[in-house]
């Protein structure tokens, strides 16, 4: 009877646990060790900003009130974004030397929006305060900071940007005459209504939208502000145009126009902001003229993975000019229509005619200007093939073919040319660094032994590419900025941030003359020491059809040679269209270790060892590859564990699987059709395809056109084959597109209604990632007590030999 009673106690419902837990205490203090401050150097290369950061918010700042509206989260009282983890101080110093000098500013500031001028001169911020977003400026040559303006609109975007000439800004304030917020009313008006009359329009599911008449009001009312321009020495503010639901504004290179998108009526309850009709218009700052260039309907009826038809992708063109560009398409915006042609780009002077500038084969991604205005770079991409490709066009001969200068997979990492070194034009715009006929690239250099970043240049008359500087197997260490060229193209001196497994990423100067050598310009020390005896190192293996796979293997301080540890393996599956770019390693394992957050990172303080981010490649067709989704990804399961159990650093008999969000789907698939694991940790996953009818990840088929697919993948459609523990934690108020709340209270209902092992932990006021201090060390702690349940337990031998005494 007292057994009985002992087992009725140990199941009961969840709903009576109370109050956050602590994981053990050498957790918590890694959790709480202070982070390295940010950085931030000025364009001219010649300042730092070191940006202080606090460990995580309290549940309190998460739980500050906010209002979902459009597809976003608005902090109603300050009129901005709800802002989680501010920066808490500032100091200013030169890159190549001095000592830092702390920025004055009110006590407990909270600090947002650090951005330099193009001239080097100022940069600017904001401070987040309960009822106000105030706009900051500070001297880099003085490091005196103050005020300039508060009342900042902050809904869209971050409520201000640099003017051409560097010594200006354009803010979006609150209009002074703005009415009080309309007031939700206890008595309903009506109800909500919606109505469809057979035009396609498929989405994706989305989180925070509108549905009633007040939320509309309310979004209006929040969203509408007022233009000003503002001297940083005090000059005083003048109004542009009239105020309204304006969601960007861009300054033409020379200052004299500004293109603005302002949202408009009508709301839909179906799609984010994004999608609402919008008017785009040039205004004239001196005259006050306002231009409209285009009216954008409702994003609705677009074909998924498409574009509107119209125009789109507003910007200027670079240069002294006042000369708007833009892209439509050619194929009505349907990826599944064949066309010769999918884009084309037009450019039209301000008071001038438009006219074609190119067309492209694949969809425009956009466009990156180089210094010489005539030339700029396209973008372009193919979804079929997953294909990528950069071309760079001369505007002064248009009849001159393009020249191509990288084509190749996306997915082919170890074949990435690297992103182009880019630098700001005498009015702020961000185009290629090009001495003579050179320009420069960096980039992460993944390669079989892992990330190696390189610094390059490439001639653009002979398409020639050099190698300057490439980081040392042992060591993760990338190039940040260019600090002396000369005028051949010669690099001598560039700027660097090194880290390697046991020292805290610095900053460096390196000088090409002197290969040898380099200059530690900054002291950043490691904050959390008693993680270094960690050993972590790339391993490689193979699928049981071939395909390469990799993982880092990383193993605790205290783990000795032969001892056999239990296992957890963490992945998040990746889709490909062949076995080559699918086995190409990524990531290094030569970066410093340092777990934050609810990392799974922290099992190893407990006697774990980890096979990280192990690849489960999903490779097939891009229409039909998730039709093999279950069978691939456990033979990546079973390839896995078998490497760690050969290595002689696991016991294959006690094995944890884990994964967040689509890692976390891929837990629930394994314990449903697999044996290979004692235990599972899925967290914000999303379990019940159905749910995301129209697509998911890259799926591109609907829920009609496949149900059989979006059944089989779906654990929710097998919950009665998951006969292993799982544990699956979403935050309450999870707003990733597909990751609702209720796919994890309904997977757990499915669990426990079959007769499985299930437990379920909803952490209050979190979204899609735990931000809280609260919310994380709860996390850490129910994982680790968890595995600790479930996976730990005793060691093959030792069951063996327990079941044999009590056999005897």
């Amino acid at each position: 009877m007292l057994h009985a009673l002992a087992l009725l106690v140990a199941a009961a419902p969840l709903a009576q646990d109370g109050g956050y837990r602590l994981p053990p205490q050498d957790v918590v203090d890694i959790v709480d060790a202070a982070p390295t401050p940010a950085v931030s150097i000025s364009p001219d290369h010649k300042y730092m900003v070191l940006i202080d950061r606090s460990a995580m918010p309290s549940i309190e700042e998460v739980s500050r009130p906010w209002v979902g509206l459009a597809g976003l989260r608005i902090d109603a009282r300050n009129n901005g974004r709800q802002t989680l983890g501010l920066n808490t101080g500032l100091q200013l110093r030169q890159v190549l030397g001095g000592t830092p000098k702390r920025i004055e500013l009110p006590e407990g500031a909270r600090i947002s929006n650090p951005n330099w001028s193009h001239t080097s001169q100022h940069f600017g911020f904001t401070i987040v305060e309960d009822t106000d977003i105030s706009l900051w400026v500070c001297d880099a040559t003085s490091g005196e900071a103050r005020e300039l303006t508060s009342g900042l609109n902050a809904v869209h975007g971050g409520g201000w940007s640099w003017m051409p000439d560097g010594k200006s800004i354009l803010a979006h304030v609150i209009p002074s005459d703005r009415e009080p917020a309309p007031v939700l009313s206890r008595v309903p008006t009506g109800p909500a209504m919606q109505e469809t009359a057979g035009d396609r329009s498929p989405v994706r599911t989305y989180q925070d939208l509108l549905s009633t008449p007040y939320d509309e009001a309310l979004f209006q009312h929040l969203s509408t502000s007022q233009l000003e321009i503002l001297g940083v020495d005090g000059d005083r503010a003048k109004e542009i145009g009239p105020a309204g639901m304006i969601l960007d504004a861009s300054p033409s290179p020379n200052g004299e126009y500004l293109l603005v998108s302002r949202m408009q009526r009508p709301f839909s309850y179906l799609m984010s902001y994004r999608s609402f009709p919008r008017s785009v218009e040039v205004w004239n700052v001196a005259t006050d003229e306002r231009v409209v260039m285009a009216e954008i309907p409702m994003a609705e009826g677009i074909p998924l993975g498409g574009v509107a038809t119209g125009p789109r992708s507003f910007q200027w063109r670079a240069g002294a000019f006042s000369t708007l560009v833009w892209v439509q398409a050619l194929d009505g915006g349907d990826p599944k229509v064949d066309a010769p042609l999918r884009d084309e780009w037009w450019l039209a002077p301000i008071g001038g005619e438009p006219r074609a500038m190119f067309a492209t084969e694949h969809r425009s991604y956009g466009l990156t200007w180089m210094s010489d205005p005539d030339l700029v770079l396209a973008s372009e991409y193919d979804r079929d093939r997953r294909w990528t490709r950069t071309t760079l066009h001369d505007l002064g001969t248009p009849k001159v073919d393009p020249i191509v200068l990288d084509d190749r997979s996306v997915q082919d990492r170890y074949g990435n040319p690297g992103s182009f070194v880019m630098e700001a034009d005498p009015s702020g715009r961000s185009v290629v660094r090009q001495e003579g006929d050179w320009v420069y690239r960096t980039g992460a250099g993944d390669s079989p032994e892992g990330q190696l970043p390189f610094l390059d240049r490439q001639n653009l008359k002979t398409l020639e590419v050099e190698r300057l500087w490439r980081c040392k197997l042992g060591s993760y260490e990338n190039a940040v900025a260019l600090l002396e060229v000369e005028e051949d193209g010669d690099v001598l001196r560039f700027l660097t941030r090194h880290e390697s497994k046991n020292q805290p990423p610095n900053y460096f100067q390196r000088d090409l003359r002197n290969p040898g050598t380099w200059d530690q310009l900054t002291q950043f020390v490691d904050p959390t020491p008693q993680l270094r005896g960690i050993t972590k190192q790339l391993v490689k293996y193979e699928r049981a059809d071939g395909v390469p796979l990799s993982a880092t293997l990383y193993l605790p301080a205290d783990h000795q040679e032969g001892q056999e540890l239990p296992l957890v393996v963490w992945a998040y599956p990746r889709e490909f269209n062949d076995p080559s770019t699918a086995g190409q390693v990524s990531g290094s394992p030569s970066r410093f270790t340092r777990i934050g957050g609810s990392s799974r990172l922290f099992f190893l303080t407990q006697g774990y060892a980890i096979m990280d981010g192990a690849t489960m490649p999903i490779i097939g067709d891009a229409e039909t590859m998730n039709d093999t989704f279950i069978v691939q990804i456990v033979s990546a399961a079973q390839a896995a564990i078998d490497k760690a159990v050969e290595m002689g650093v696991a016991d294959g008999t006690r094995v944890g699987v884990g994964g967040h969000s689509y890692g976390a789907f891929m837990t629930a698939n394994l314990l449903a059709h697999c044996d290979l694991f004692s235990a599972g940790l899925a967290r914000s996953g999303a379990y019940n395809r159905t749910l995301t009818p129209f697509g998911f990840q890259s799926e591109r088929r609907t829920l009609w056109e496949a149900p059989n697919a979006y059944a089989a993948i779906s654990p929710f459609f097998h919950a009665d084959k998951i006969n292993e523990p799982l544990l699956m934690i979403h935050g309450a108020k999870d707003n990733n597109a597909g990751t609702y709340p209720i796919q994890s209270e309904r997977m757990y209902h499915a669990i426990k209604g079959n007769g499985g092992t299930a437990r379920l932990v909803m952490l209050p006021e979190e979204s899609h990632g735990y931000r809280a201090r609260e919310s994380v060390l709860h996390a850490l702690a129910e994982m680790i007590d968890w595995f600790d349940r479930h996976v730990k337990g005793p060691t093959h031998a030792e069951a063996i030999e327990a079941s044999g005494e009590q056999g005897r």
